[in-house]
């Protein structure tokens, strides 16, 4: 699943092709949606909230998620189309087409009624509403779930994913089986402050890099690379799985650096 950097890259693609211009074609290729028709109506904004993606169009907001294998192409309307069973939603204007491909969500509602599929969200690590404390306040409200569990909750901080959460929890050297009550106030801030940086600092560019070195195989301190030695002490990459049953999620860490 796409982290909240590649959601707000994705979002600034959507914008800079479709805000200020009005729709030619509105083609929903969902069941639910398939007569909706948008046509003739200016986007007037594309955002991202935590992993959400946000399209408003007069009164009405299309909600779109990723998931596991949704992605967005924007190429130019001259551009021909490839007939795909993947494509759930096609938005043009005179000048460019945004493609959206196998999203896990696909919907219309009021904009007024946007609460409904984002108000659940905790603080937006790329959002105007980020706040750490906030974030900080919404994990320590279960000090009994693992650090590495609670981060990936998107009630407590939303758009944080495996990558990021693996990184921040290396980064600050806390194993992400340590329980929430057991990791101070000013910690958990500065841990979730640090995934703000990490996030900011790659929302611009292709792929993920949290070392500062971008060549392939050097660009993570600890995930995907169980096994492997730490880039710190040289103990081997541990590797696991954590989550509610059904929802277990991968987790790398070190067992030397993080404690």
């Amino acid at each position: 699943m796409p982290e909240g950097d590649v959601v707000w890259y994705t979002a600034r693609r959507l914008h800079e092709a479709l805000a200020g211009r009005v729709l030619t074609r509105s083609d929903f290729r969902v069941p639910r949606y398939a007569t909706v028709n948008l046509t003739g109506q200016a986007v007037s904004e594309a955002a991202a909230r935590g992993k959400h993606l946000l399209i408003r169009v007069g009164s009405l907001t299309i909600h779109t998620h990723l998931k596991m294998e949704g992605a967005w192409r924007v190429r130019p309307v001259t551009e021909p189309l490839a007939n795909s069973h993947q494509i759930r939603l096609v938005l043009a204007n005179p000048e460019w087409q945004a493609v959206g491909y196998s999203l896990g969500i696909t919907e219309v509602l009021p904009t007024s009624q946007e609460h409904r599929v984002i108000g659940h969200l905790g603080p937006d690590l790329l959002g105007p509403d980020w706040d750490p404390s906030e974030a900080a306040r919404r994990l320590a409200a279960r000090p009994e779930r693992p650090i590495g569990e609670a981060l990936l909750d998107q009630r407590n901080l939303a758009g944080a994913g495996v990558i990021f959460a693996t990184e921040m929890l290396f980064l600050r050297g806390i194993d992400p089986w340590r329980t929430v009550g057991s990791i101070p106030a000013d910690e958990l801030t500065a841990l979730v402050e640090l995934g703000r940086q990490l996030l900011d600092a790659n929302k611009q560019r292709p792929g993920h890099v949290t070392t500062g070195d971008a060549r392939p195989g050097r660009e993570y301190w600890a995930y995907g690379r169980a096994g492997r030695p730490c880039r710190r002490c040289g103990a081997p990459i541990r590797k696991g799985q954590q989550g509610p049953p059904g929802q277990e999620r991968p987790r790398y860490w070190c067992p030397n650096c993080q404690r």
